[in-house]
């Protein structure tokens, strides 16, 4: 595994979704998220990390260790915090350095505790809290979204008395387009206690650009991230505020009177070389 990283980042993620739920609200009958006040749709940071688990899980399968998923369906969490208290190292370790003993071989054996982080407290056997590198913000859409409710039939039935019955009817609630904004911090030194490597970041921006391709259903209709704008810093405090960065970074509509359907109804702006810090590199993906 390589050297952690050395240097902080900042990026904006900006994905998309057409006729699709991107993040159903389970208390609000599924229906997209949405943020009362103002009308724009929401993913949640949770929504976003899923699909990134999911595609670490899927690409890196069977591969060497250091990228196997802790936070996965049906785990039962307690027991693989136990786990670790089975290798030879935490063993061996005096019985107030068991913990921290066992949260080093999370750390090294779960790519998702290495970068988001994790609470490893929970059972009889505890190996602590680890608090992460990698942070991310809810996505938010640019404009307003509309939540169209379309109506569909059953054709078929589950049973014989059912049968018996008229067709019956059910809807499935889509926003018809709406692109969506997420922003994330790197931190180095959160990266120095986990063991985040240049190979988990090369890793992570992979995940970021391709984790929708492999997340299609019927539910979420047509989602794909459209640009990964990364800001990479060259100290380790970094170089700027992110909030600056990010704020030379516009998006506007071609049209204010059509309804945008496509990211080629916007307009991204992004800073030229000289608006930058000279200290800090702007990374485009893809």
């Amino acid at each position: 595994m390589s050297e952690p990283i050395k240097n902080r980042y900042d990026f904006i993620l900006l994905f998309d979704v057409k006729d699709g739920n991107p993040n159903g609200d389970p208390d609000a009958g599924n229906l997209p998220r949405i943020d009362p006040e103002t009308g724009n749709g929401i993913v949640t940071d949770v929504c976003l990390k899923r699909k990134i688990r999911n595609y670490v899980s899927i690409t890196k399968e069977g591969e060497k260790a250091g990228n196997s998923i802790f936070i996965r369906e049906k785990a039962v969490l307690n027991k693989l915090i136990e786990e670790s208290y089975d290798q030879p190292k935490v063993k061996s370790a005096k019985k107030e350095d068991q913990a921290d003993e066992a949260k080093k071989w999370m750390c090294k054996t779960y790519f998702d505790i290495r970068t988001f982080g994790a609470v490893l407290s929970t059972g009889s056997k505890t190996a602590g809290q680890v608090r992460g590198p990698v942070q991310l913000t809810f996505g938010r859409s640019v404009d307003p979204i509309v939540i169209l409710e379309n109506t569909i039939t059953r054709m078929a039935v589950t049973n014989e008395a059912d049968a018996k019955k008229e067709r019956t009817m059910g809807t499935k609630n889509t926003v018809p387009y709406g692109l969506y904004t997420a922003y994330g911090f790197i931190s180095p030194h959160l990266a120095a206690q986990t063991g985040f490597s240049e190979d988990d970041l090369k890793l992570f921006w992979e995940a970021l650009e391709n984790m929708f391709e492999h997340d299609h259903s019927a539910a979420r209709g047509m989602m794909s991230t459209c640009k990964l704008i990364v800001f990479e810093h060259k100290s380790a405090l970094g170089n700027a505020p992110s909030k600056e960065l990010f704020q030379k970074v516009k998006l506007t509509r071609k049209d204010e009177q059509k309804p945008p359907r496509d990211f080629s109804d916007y307009e991204l702006t992004l800073p030229k070389p000289g608006d930058l810090p000279a200290d800090v590199k702007m990374i485009v993906k893809p």
